[in-house]
């Protein structure tokens, strides 16, 4: 984390949260000063050393915020008295989204454990499962014998047995339940009882017009400050419901050469610092899959080999109206 401000006229301010940056170097390439410095990335991602991704030198930054709206991952951001700069009409913006449409979700989580930032946020409420199943059991105390086969085996866990004998308790006072707000009726514990002490009885499939499934309830959100727009909610999800669009268009290839070879297991180091999960060892060579791959080149800058080649034939950064900036901007794409 870093913070560059000065006063005058109008009081700016640089603030930068590591948290947020994926080490991709977009913000050095475009810094007009060149100010910035992309830190070791491998070992970071590696966990060898800590410190942050980025570092500035705050004599010689000037403030002019084209870092700030560079990076796609709002990293950094520049105030002028207070006000970020990406929210003022005359500056660059980036239109990237990831939406959740909540009337198409089903609630089924799969995105929440896919996505690689941990930035999606899931809750959702469940029927009461006494609610979905109909029947009746009992247990003949005279009957059991405490042995914990119906316990043990039950899928639920509904059943519970009290004071297991030993030598220290007293058998009469062993008692065993059954909680029925668990139970779902299917008999394993009737089947496994050596002492045929248990009754029991499933109507659910006899009465299953008269059982009404009630609507499953919740909330997914993406927290966009987490979010890379990586798209893996929204090919993972089963009805389409995630809407996910990507701050650039192009492709990423690995070109060996005679001196550069994918090292692959030894390596992978564009593995470790990949942000978005896009990225395998496949048959001793790195794979990246491009329906995942956020095109940020963290893998680029990383590779010791530079056999990444990366190429971004356009970017969703709008509202670039300096002729001095559009140039400066527009090294994203040359890269």
């Amino acid at each position: 984390m870093f913070n560059v401000e000065r006063t005058g006229s109008e009081v700016r301010k640089l603030k930068y949260d590591d948290s947020k940056c994926l080490g991709c170097g977009i913000c050095s390439n475009v810094c007009p000063t060149s100010s910035l410095r992309l830190e070791p990335t491998v070992p970071i991602a590696r966990g060898l050393i800590e410190m942050d991704l980025l570092s500035v030198n705050s004599n010689s930054c000037v403030l002019c915020g084209l870092c700030s709206v560079a990076c796609p991952f709002d990293a950094l951001s520049l105030t002028i008295d207070g006000t970020e700069i990406k929210k003022m009409d005359n500056y660059p913006n980036w239109e990237v989204e990831s939406e959740v449409c909540e009337e198409d979700c089903l609630f089924c989580g799969r995105c929440s454990i896919a996505c690689p930032r941990d930035a999606i946020l899931f809750k959702r409420e469940l029927p009461k499962r006494e609610d979905l199943v109909r029947g009746e059991i009992s247990i003949d105390d005279e009957k059991c014998i405490y042995c914990g086969f119906c316990a043990d085996l039950c899928p639920p866990g509904a059943i519970i047995i009290n004071n297991v004998p030993t030598s220290s308790v007293d058998l009469l006072n062993n008692s065993i339940e059954v909680d029925t707000s668990k139970c779902v009726y299917c008999g394993i514990c009737k089947r496994i009882c050596p002492q045929d002490a248990i009754t029991e009885i499933c109507s659910t499939c006899m009465l299953q017009d008269q059982i009404i499934v009630p609507e499953i309830t919740g909330t997914t959100y993406i927290v966009e400050d987490d979010c890379v727009n990586c798209s893996w909610c929204a090919e993972i999800c089963p009805v389409d419901a995630i809407n996910v669009s990507k701050p650039f268009a192009g492709k990423l290839e690995l070109v060996e050469t005679e001196e550069g070879i994918c090292k692959g297991d030894s390596c992978h180091a564009c593995l470790d610092v990949c942000p978005c999960n896009a990225v395998e060892i496949v048959d001793g060579k790195s794979e990246t899959n491009l329906t995942f791959c956020n095109l940020c080149g963290a893998c680029v800058s990383a590779c010791p080999q530079n056999i990444r080649e990366l190429t971004r034939t356009s970017m969703k950064l709008t509202n670039i109206n300096s002729e001095s900036w559009n140039e400066c901007l527009n090294k994203i794409l040359d890269e």
